[in-house]
């Protein structure tokens, strides 16, 4: 696989940089107390090698062998067994067995699709989202593991442009494409993604000059509870997310303190623990760009935003909570991953391996993906 992805969208290129190295321990990060101090500046993670080996209890990524090099930016944990990987080249792979072994389990013919996102039900049940102008943005659903597949929505709109997809629960969820005239355009579903329609978009606000959203990790339109939803975006003057409470039929928009300005800026990827709780992440995917300020929190379901004290050191494309915590969460991006154990306001980097997305199934099996075929599972 290129080392630089390329996707062309709007009359615009959005260039997707990859880096970094394998994964190395987490270290005992996430089960330290948590201390009562003033933050801290944020660290680069301690090589592998100086903190040494035999520790075998802590959590760390354990890299599995995906068997391919594509590029994985769709991932579904469903446990600490079963997950599903959807990536470049019509890929999508499929582990029963914590990665052990990975099943290429990809639709017939789609070798020149680009999947961006898959929600997936359980080991059997999945829908995988491809991205594109025009009729490269599909939604193809397997009822039986991946043996067979069915697509249940073609994009025939030129200037519709599908970026990520949620699910409330196995029947209700939504896909978001970038404004069409001015306006976000929201895809529904009622039963499993089997069939969609579009939205009116009458309750939705007008986009910024050149606004979309970054179809970098999947996490650009996440959903918490039975109704309520936030799309997060970028490339325009302001960095916004915005909140719906009723399945997508109405929204309100909120700016975010991460930077904007530019195409390459932006919110890239939301998690929210509960429908109040959320984290933002994201900054300027350039390599040779800073991100300060890369992410924010919101205690108020998405109203307003306010920065973390101590961010990521750079771009961040994906986040995730810990099931169960309401305080721990983890964000991964092509330089590293960091952790936070304080819902969001401060962050440490705890790893330099490069991923792009991350997701927690609620067994707590922690999931990562990225580029080069590259997967892992946190290990406890």
């Amino acid at each position: 696989m290129r080392a630089l992805g390329t996707t062309r969208r709007k009359g615009r290129t959005r260039r997707l940089v990859t880096a970094g190295v394998c994964g190395a321990a987490l270290a005992a990060a996430l089960t330290a107390p948590v201390q009562a101090a003033e933050p801290a500046p944020a660290q680069a993670a301690e090589p592998a090698a100086a903190r040494g080996s035999g520790h075998g209890t802590a959590p760390h990524w354990r890299p599995s062998a995906s068997g391919t090099d594509v590029r994985f930016r769709g991932l579904s944990a469903v446990s600490r067994d079963t997950a599903w990987l959807a990536g470049s080249k019509g890929t999508v792979l499929r582990t029963s067995d914590g990665g052990a072994n990975w099943r290429n389990v990809s639709p017939p013919g789609a070798a020149g699709l680009e999947f961006r996102d898959i929600e997936a039900f359980d080991g059997r049940r999945a829908v995988v989202l491809a991205i594109g102008e025009g009729e490269a943005s599909r939604v193809l659903r397997t009822e039986d593991g991946g043996a067979t597949w069915t697509e249940s929505f073609r994009n025939t709109d030129a200037k519709a442009f599908y970026d990520c997809l949620t699910f409330f629960d196995r029947r209700h969820g939504l896909a978001m494409s970038d404004p069409v005239d001015g306006r976000f355009r929201i895809l529904s579903t009622s039963d499993g993604g089997r069939s969609w329609k579009v939205l009116p978009s009458s309750g939705m606000p007008a986009a910024q000059e050149g606004e979309a959203g970054f179809a970098a990790s999947g996490q650009c339109l996440v959903s918490s509870g039975s109704r309520d939803v936030w799309l997060a975006t970028g490339g325009a003057a302001r960095a916004r997310v915005l909140h719906s409470a009723d399945r997508g039929l109405t929204w309100r928009a909120a700016d975010t303190p991460i930077p904007a300005g530019d195409p390459a800026r932006g919110v890239f990827a939301l998690a929210f623990r509960d429908r109040a709780h959320g984290i933002a992440v994201g900054g300027d995917y350039r390599a040779d760009q800073a991100s300060p300020r890369a992410s924010a929190v919101s205690g108020d379901a998405g109203r307003t935003w306010r920065p973390s004290a101590v961010p990521p050191p750079a771009y961040r494309s994906g986040v995730a909570w810990l099931p169960g915590s309401r305080t721990t969460a983890l964000a991964v991006g092509p330089t590293g991953t960091d952790l936070t154990r304080d819902g969001g306001r401060t962050w440490r980097t705890v790893d330099t391996g490069s991923y792009d997305t991350v997701d927690c199934a609620p067994d707590r099996g922690c999931w990562a993906s990225g580029e080069k075929g590259r997967v892992a599972r946190l290990e406890r």
